[in-house]
C-alpha cells in the first residue's frame, strides 16, 4: 500500500486544530510530524524548551541582558551540544503566591521542562513557609498537568527568622520533591556557597547584597547546567 503524503499532512492538520492552551508544543510535534512526511520518514528533532520561572535570580536583576541568568544558561546547555530555546519567566519581587496566579499564562509557551525557583521574597517578607509550601505544589501540580516535566530548585532560610522558621522553610523543597518525585536542586546558590564567605560576597554578589553579578551567576550555570541535562535526557526523545 502507498502512503499518500498529501492525505498524511491533512491527518496532522486536522489534529492540530483547536490548539490553545500549551499550543505551542502541539506546533513543534506537528511540525516534527510534518517533517518525517516531507523527508520520507527521517527522524527529526525540534529544540527543546525550557521556562525559567522565578524571581529577579531568575529575571536577571541588576546585570546586562546578556549577562543574566537565561542566556548564561541556554549558552552553557547549547556549548553542552542540547537543542534548547530557555524562556525567561522570571518577575522581580515575586512571590510563590504571584508566581502561582501568572503560571497558567507562562505555560502557554509549551515548556517540555520547567525549572523552578521561588520563595526566596516569600522568605525576605517573613512569610509562612506552609503557605509558601502550597503555593509551590499548586505551581508544580499545573506545570505537570500542562505536560512540562519539573526541575525544583531549592532557597536556605537566613537564620534571623529562628530556627523554627529555617527548618520548617529549608524543609518544603526535599517534601515537595519527594511527594511529587521530582529532581531536587537543593539551594540555587549552591556554587557560591563553598567558597568563603566574604570573598563570595566581594567576587560574587552585587552591591545590594543579594543578587549574584555576572560572574556569580556563571558559576551559578556551572553548577545547576549538568542538572538541566540531566532532566532533559528524561524527556520523551531524550536531550536536545
Amino acid at each position: 500500500m502507498r502512503l499518500r503524503a498529501g492525505s498524511v499532512i491533512a491527518d496532522f492538520l486536522r489534529a492540530a486544530r483547536g490548539l490553545a492552551y500549551g499550543g505551542r508544543r502541539g506546533i513543534r510535534n506537528l511540525a516534527a510530524g510534518l517533517a518525517i512526511v516531507a523527508g520520507g520518514f527521517a527522524p527529526a528533532h525540534a529544540e527543546d524548551v525550557i521556562l525559567a520561572f522565578g524571581d529577579s535570580l531568575t529575571a536577571g536583576y541588576g546585570l546586562p541582558v546578556e549577562e543574566g541568568f537565561v542566556p548564561q544558561l541556554e549558552a552553557w546547555l547549547r556549548e553542552a551540544g542540547a537543542d534548547v530555546r530557555v524562556l525567561n519567566g522570571g518577575v522581580s519581587g515575586d512571590t510563590t503566591a504571584m508566581g502561582r496566579a501568572r503560571l497558567g499564562w507562562a505555560l502557554g509557551d509549551g515548556p517540555d521542562l520547567m525549572i523552578l525557583t521561588l520563595g526566596a521574597n516569600d522568605m525576605l517578607r517573613g512569610m509562612d513557609p506552609a503557605d509558601a509550601r502550597d503555593n509551590l505544589e499548586a505551581m508544580i501540580e499545573e506545570a505537570e498537568a500542562s505536560g512540562a516535566r519539573v526541575l525544583l530548585v531549592g532557597m536556605s532560610a537566613a537564620g534571623n527568622y529562628g530556627a523554627g522558621y529555617r527548618e520548617a522553610f529549608d524543609g518544603m523543597y526535599p517534601a515537595l520533591a519527594e511527594a511529587h518525585g521530582l529532581t531536587l536542586y537543593g539551594d540555587f546558590f549552591a556554587p557560591l556557597l563553598g567558597a568563603d564567605l566574604e570573598s563570595a560576597r566581594e567576587e560574587y554578589i552585587q552591591p545590594d547584597g543579594l543578587h549574584p553579578n555576572a560572574a556569580g551567576v556563571a558559576r551559578i550555570v556551572e553548577g545547576l547546567g549538568p542538572v538541566v541535562l540531566d532532566e532533559l535526557a528524561e524527556l520523551p526523545g531524550g536531550a536536545g
